[in-house]
């Protein structure tokens, strides 16, 4: 028997690769051609993701690329040293899929993303290192996983009570130190002139974020929660210049599509508030099935969106420790992660946000595994039902198997939204 010379056998990870493009281009593809009147300027974001993670382009090539296992390291001070953050929050289930090789059958399945990635060493933009807050315990102990891998990882300590003045200062402490680390690493000096640049930029990023947001609010909608969520995740490994002149073009179109009256929902689509477990791209089947089912997505809680935006840094004195002072007490202050001991600051953030967006109801996803969300829905549902408001609590994992049982719980928690609604009138 003859074997075709010509038939190329893939290597694992070129077949890594197919499939991660084929997760990609499968949600790239939903969201431009299955929801009505998108935003032309989207398409920035659209072929971004696509060249990304289905042509493997890299972004940063003459660039110290900074690992970062969550939103508590500061960009600010990476930017200030002439570095770019690359958060390592990973969505594909095909990388899912590797690392529970490396990681318990019952672990998240965000973090298992993470060790499989780093398992594999496919990376667009490799980072140079990483640094890994002391949040989550399972982020945590994955660090150690990846540094078995022969990846440097430093641990940045991380307080579990934010009200305490000695948490403060503790945290405080940890940002200077990782604030000398990094500069040691990057070979530049971080002076006053260059945060207070990078503080001013991020900043004006955090206020792009929010004038989209103020679109949300109105009665009828611009922008639908996904594409927002996009936005989002790109922020996560973009040029910050490269994002924020695309988020301008996206607001002025918004201001058009407002006068010409092209909105993304219909007047009788229930308003919900997303929380919980971060949609991270490509697993966004909680969101997706949301708006297919006639909903609309005004706001968030969660770190891959409104919280990593919510606060900008307020500094008093621009000399370098009080600057490092401020941004420490922003990402510790403003921080509503169910890793602290006590998160009533949470709980009333999702109201809000259901009150200032108007909002119908609340879907709370978290993801098996994910023991800080698990642990925290009783306390979750009860304030809301205390409140009055509906919710629907999800526990999803990345794999395609729920989407029936998922698709119809959505729809039918969609349609008791608007079936109160009618009664309200």
């Amino acid at each position: 028997m003859s074997i075709n010379s010509s038939h190329k056998i893939e290597t694992p990870k070129e077949k890594q690769n197919r499939h991660k493009a084929m997760e990609a281009i499968k949600v790239i593809n939903t969201l431009k051609d299955d929801f009505k009147n998108p935003i032309d300027s989207m398409n920035y974001f659209y072929t971004l993701f696509e060249e990304v993670y289905c042509k493997n382009k890299s972004l940063h090539n003459n660039k110290l690329k900074v690992g970062t296992m969550c939103i508590q390291i500061p960009s600010e001070i990476i930017y200030a040293l002439d570095a770019v953050p690359i958060r390592l929050c990973n969505g594909f289930y095909t990388d899912d899929e590797i690392g529970s090789d490396f990681m318990p059958q019952k672990s998240c399945p965000l973090v298992r993303a993470i060790v499989g990635q780093f398992s594999s060493n496919n990376f667009n933009d490799k980072p140079d290192f990483v640094y890994s807050p002391t949040t989550c315990d399972q982020k945590t102990k994955a660090g150690a996983i990846i540094e078995a891998f022969g990846h440097e990882v430093v641990d940045v300590d991380f307080p579990r009570v934010k009200e305490s003045e000695i948490s403060r200062e503790y945290f405080r402490r940890s940002i200077r130190n990782f604030a000398i680390d990094l500069s040691k690493k990057s070979g530049n000096k971080l002076t006053k002139t260059n945060l207070k640049k990078s503080v001013s930029k991020v900043g004006y990023a955090q206020s792009l974020y929010h004038k989209l947001c103020e679109y949300r609010k109105k009665n009828d909608v611009v922008i639908s929660g996904n594409d927002m969520f996009l936005i989002t995740n790109a922020f996560f490994f973009d040029a910050i210049d490269s994002w924020i002149n695309a988020v301008e073009k996206i607001l002025k179109e918004c201001k058009k599509r407002e006068d010409e009256a092209l909105f993304v929902a219909n007047k009788i689509s229930p308003r919900v508030v997303y929380t919980g477990s971060p949609p991270i791209f490509p697993n966004y089947k909680v969101p997706l099935l949301i708006e297919q089912s006639d909903g609309i997505i005004v706001a968030d809680e969660t770190c891959s969106a409104n919280r990593m935006f919510n606060d900008r840094v307020a500094v008093d004195e621009w000399f370098v420790n009080d600057i490092l002072d401020s941004i420490s007490d922003k990402y510790l202050k403003a921080c509503t992660c169910p890793i602290f001991t006590k998160n009533h600051d949470r709980i009333r953030k999702i109201i809000e946000l259901v009150n200032s967006f108007n909002a119908d109801g609340v879907v709370c996803q978290s993801f098996a595994g994910c023991t800080v969300y698990e642990a925290e829905q009783k306390s979750v549902l009860e304030a809301m039902e205390k409140a009055g408001i509906p919710i629907l609590y999800i526990e999803s994992d990345y794999s395609t198997s729920q989407s029936g049982q998922l698709s119809t719980r959505i729809e039918a928690f969609i349609e008791s939204l608007k079936t109160r609604r009618r009664t309200k009138k």
